[in-house]
């Protein structure tokens, strides 16, 4: 495993980390295997995002004995609701959940507590301000319980304040082939580099989209991966994997050829800002209706040429269909990268529900 040091932290970190989201759903011994594999092949950086508990005790078990050979991240903003997810911004609340994650992790302490899905200005203001999230931070750094402070987010304007702010020590960023042409994009990544602060490339593939077949044939996951570590001050990059195959793809690149991880060929592709696309995060969540906003919508775009079995049995086995949806618009506010989740769903219900009852 090729290593770099994580900006101003001195943190060693594996070039391929893990990002554990797509763990959420998956059984325990699953979660263990894919953990175990992980480190044995050198990876040794792990983000949990949520605070659900059984997601939590599942990484607890896998975690078990591996403390002194890997770096533990916790994101305190991240709640949950109903089984959803939920970003929430009350402190005491936050705190709660902090010390619920260390003690089902078996840890106390994390490497990097995050600021967690922080993109909106006013947001911003709300988690860096007095009483605000950043003073809670710095309190678990100064009791011994973070070792160090990061932000995760999507959008280049308050990531850029973030990393001026002398508070923040790694940024976790969405970094992909999709948004190459992000206006800013190349300015914050030399602006991390110049400031020391670490840089963590998250959603390498736009949440599996980037691997869909569509007109033209799709990047690999190793020009995907090299990609994002071509990219000015990135330490390590975090792909979402769900089983042991999807996280031997990602650890393909560890042996791919030049000729593999070479990405000029596809990059052009993607001379376009992609904002409006989805990359089936669920930061859009809780809904109301109770709908897995992010799954259904990538059932949808893997149905454009024809919807198969096994898409047919996914979606019927979702917790509410997309017709179920109140047009409420409340994922559309939270959404970071401006979906009409709306009328993702209307399509949705076209494609998997041709009786639906509510009017398409």
């Amino acid at each position: 495993m090729q290593t770099r040091t994580l900006g101003r932290t001195g943190l060693t970190v594996g070039v391929i980390g893990l990002g554990t989201e797509y763990l959420l759903d998956v059984p325990r011994g699953t979660v263990v295997s894919v953990v175990r594999q992980a480190v044995a092949a050198g990876v040794n950086y792990f983000d949990v995002l949520f605070a659900q508990p059984h997601y939590l005790d599942n990484l607890g078990a896998a975690f078990q004995g591996l403390r002194e050979k890997i770096l533990i991240t916790g994101h305190l903003g991240s709640a949950v609701q109903d089984g959803q997810y939920r970003r929430s911004r009350d402190v005491r609340e936050c705190e709660e959940l902090f010390h619920d994650l260390l003690r089902r992790l078996g840890t106390e302490y994390v490497d990097v507590a995050f600021l967690s899905n922080c993109d909106e200005q006013a947001d911003y203001e709300r988690v860096m301000g007095p009483g605000g999230l950043g003073e809670l931070a710095v309190r678990l750094q100064r009791e011994g319980q973070a070792r160090f402070i990061g932000l995760s987010g999507h959008q280049v304007p308050v990531a850029s304040k973030a990393v001026a702010s002398g508070v923040v020590d790694v940024l976790m960023h969405s970094l992909n082939l999709s948004g190459d042409a992000t206006p800013g994009r190349k300015q914050l990544y030399h602006a991390c580099a110049a400031q020391g602060v670490g840089l963590i490339a998250m959603k390498p593939f736009a949440g599996g989209s980037l691997l869909q077949n569509g007109t033209a044939v799709p990047p690999t996951p190793v020009q995907c991966l090299s990609y994002a570590l071509s990219q000015p001050a990135v330490a390590t990059v975090v792909p979402g994997v769900k089983d042991p195959s999807e996280l031997e793809a990602a650890l393909a690149y560890l042996d791919a050829s030049e000729q593999e991880r070479d990405f000029s060929a596809v990059v052009g592709r993607f001379q376009r800002d992609t904002q409006g696309r989805c990359v089936y995060c669920n930061h859009c969540l809780p809904c109301p209706a109770g709908i897995d906003v992010g799954k259904t919508i990538r059932l949808s775009d893997s149905a454009r040429h024809g919807v198969s079995a096994a898409l047919a049995e996914e979606y019927a086995a979702l917790p509410a269909g997309a017709s179920a949806c109140l047009e409420c618009g409340d994922c559309m506010e939270r959404c970071p990268f401006q979906v009409d989740v709306i009328s993702k769903m209307r399509q949705a219900a076209r494609v998997f529900e041709r009786n639906a009852s509510r009017p398409l």
